[in-house]
């Protein structure tokens, strides 16, 4: 079973559950006791990622053979054996995350000066420019692939992250398959394959890629790490060869990449001096605006709260950050797209899309003390009453996602503590996996 998928036996809905129930049962003890321990010493520790890295490994595959010995353990199949090792990888790693992810100053460096990188070659870049052919171009459906990879600093655990890469690189595969059956091309294979994902990656720019790739690398357990998840991971470890892309690698002459690279600095240091400036003309308002100001609140004490239609303003400022606009726009791929590219599959996430910006503007509206549209206010309190009953229930967790947190029984409580851990049920990122 070692080589055999991951994602397979550990996608049930009651792996996390399962898991944690477990280690309630008084018989757990010693594992309770022993995870703990492990959480402590490596925390107290100076960062040293190849040692930090053997040292998670070993204490894995240690508890992983302790599992199988034990009699809480016994008749279980390999598939749940698995999802208990997962579960154990989940939470212990979530629980060292901030120990362990970025550990070293020079790691967060060169995760600093990839994005920057990648923010560069944003401005200019085309499908072209890889040698990516137009039958395979598809641009407005690869930002649906540019949002599953930015998902990846939303979670904690390796697997998770691991997911979506994976769903990142589905989207792309999938895409790629269907435009060559559509024209009656050959099969895509990995030379069609990489340069579509090293130009979605740099649209994407996910942040601290470089770390979370290490991360993924050193805590992710080896034995997991196989199939169809290792064979797209080492695709977007080559991709992240965007460190050395130059004039060669995008055929242009030297020159010309010289001139888009100084273009491309000039425009985005432009942009900043501009919000800067924009940002100290608001901070430093004349005598006169100031006399105003003054006079308006001691008059009228309930207009010193800011306007929707101020804030829209600053809104639509922030927004000439590129940074800030690539990351807006990707959020809502359906922005360029028009009717005929629809199909669908995509109602549900329209669907969704709506609900999260009724729901945004709304909140917004009752927070500055302004009525929103009666049509909205019911779906609004539904929300929020859901959204607090889950709350309630699930106690807050760390991560994002499907969150449940299991309510801690005696023999448990002492390794959980006061923080709860995040459990992603299932996938984190399902939607690619409907796509």
């Amino acid at each position: 079973m070692e080589n055999a998928d991951p994602f397979v036996a550990s996608t049930a809905p009651l792996t996390w559950h399962d898991f944690l129930e477990r280690m309630r049962h008084p018989s757990a003890a010693d594992f309770v006791k022993s995870i703990k321990s492990f959480i402590v010493s490596f925390s107290n520790r100076v960062p040293d990622p190849e040692r930090d890295s053997t040292s998670v490994q070993e204490f894995l595959a240690s508890m992983g053979g302790a599992f199988r010995a034990h009699s809480l353990f016994t008749g279980c199949t390999e598939e749940e054996l698995e999802s208990a090792g997962e579960g154990l990888e989940k939470y212990v790693m979530t629980k060292l995350f901030n120990r362990a992810f970025a550990s070293l100053p020079e790691e967060v460096k060169h995760d600093e000066e990839l994005s920057e990188k990648m923010s560069l070659l944003q401005q200019f870049i085309r499908p072209e420019s890889l040698d990516i052919k137009p039958t395979f171009q598809n641009e407005t459906s690869w930002l649906l692939a540019q949002k599953e990879l930015q998902k990846i600093n939303m979670y904690k655990a390796p697997r998770d992250k691991i997911i979506c890469i994976l769903n990142c690189c589905k989207v792309i595969s999938n895409l790629l398959l269907n435009a060559s059956v559509a024209s009656n091309d050959n099969p895509p294979g990995a030379d069609e394959f990489l340069p579509v994902l090293i130009y979605v990656t740099i649209k994407a720019n996910p942040p601290q890629l470089h770390s979370n790739l290490l991360y993924i690398q050193r805590y992710r357990g080896q034995s997991r790490l196989v199939s169809e998840a290792a064979y797209f991971f080492t695709n977007l470890l080559s991709a992240e060869s965007i460190w050395n892309i130059d004039a060669k690698s995008l055929s242009m002459g030297e020159e010309e990449f010289k001139n888009n690279m100084d273009s491309a600095q000039a425009l985005l240091s432009g942009l900043e001096r501009h919000i800067s400036q924009g940002n100290q003309d608001r901070s430093h308002p004349s005598i006169e605006e100031s006399k105003s100001l003054n006079k308006d609140e001691k008059d009228h004490s309930l207009t010193k709260m800011t306007s929707i239609l101020d804030l829209e303003k600053k809104g639509a400022t922030d927004l000439l950050k590129e940074d800030e606009l690539n990351r807006y726009f990707q959020e809502y791929p359906f922005l360029y797209a028009s009717s005929g590219d629809l199909t669908v599959d995509d109602v549900e996430s329209l669907l969704n899309s709506y609900k999260q910006l009724v729901l945004k503007y709304v909140c917004l509206s009752k927070g500055m003390g302004h009525n929103s549209p009666s049509v909205f206010e019911s779906s609004v309190k539904t929300e929020s009453q859901t959204d607090t009953n889950e709350k309630l229930l699930d106690g807050a967790n760390d991560d994002k996602g499907e969150n449940r947190t299991i309510e801690e029984s005696s023999s448990f409580s002492s390794l959980i503590g006061m923080d709860n851990i995040d459990a992603s049920v299932g996938h984190p990122c399902p939607e690619s996996d409907e796509t």
